[in-house]
């Protein structure tokens, strides 16, 4: 159980402005540092991904695709490879990377079914537009959500 005995300080203390300041201005400094080091990490793998690499296996099939036989054409084509052979967690990566999705379409129109509930939801109590509009699109959402929930019970 907490009490004043085991806070630091073995007693209640409250920080003073200056303390708070130091120790705002510590946390701002390591903050900054740490972005420092991302955007670091950031330029160097890009720097690292558009080098140009000569690979007697890698360079030829990159320049039959017409690509720069760099190491991120090289990664892509490794992992393209990979899922090509039986690896899903490549073929996964290859997918969401490329703009593929792994949702069905019924999960998608469900999100946007959701999403379109939602909105129409925020019109009818912030009055964004008429109220008897904004309650006739929610039946018309609800209307599609209740049709495939029953399309998706009778496949």
């Amino acid at each position: 159980m907490a009490n004043d005995e085991n806070l630091k300080g073995h007693g209640f203390h409250e920080r003073t402005a200056k303390e708070q300041r130091e120790i705002a201005s510590l946390g701002g400094k390591a903050s900054g540092e740490t972005r420092r080091k991302k955007a670091d990490f950031r330029r160097t793998l890009n720097l690292l991904l558009t080098a140009k690499i000569d690979s007697p296996e890698w360079t030829p099939a990159l320049e039959a695709f017409g690509l720069e036989s760099t190491l991120e054409s090289a990664l892509n084509m490794a992992m393209i490879k990979a899922g090509l052979a039986g690896n899903v967690k490549a073929y996964e990566a290859v997918a969401k990377y490329a703009g593929q999705s792994s949702q069905t379409e019924t999960v998608q129109k469900n999100q946007q079914a959701d999403t379109e509930l939602k909105q129409a939801r925020k019109q009818a109590v912030t009055g964004e537009r008429e109220t008897d509009e904004a309650l006739q699109k929610l039946d018309e959402i609800l209307k599609g959500v209740r049709e495939n929930a029953i399309k998706q019970e009778t496949e």
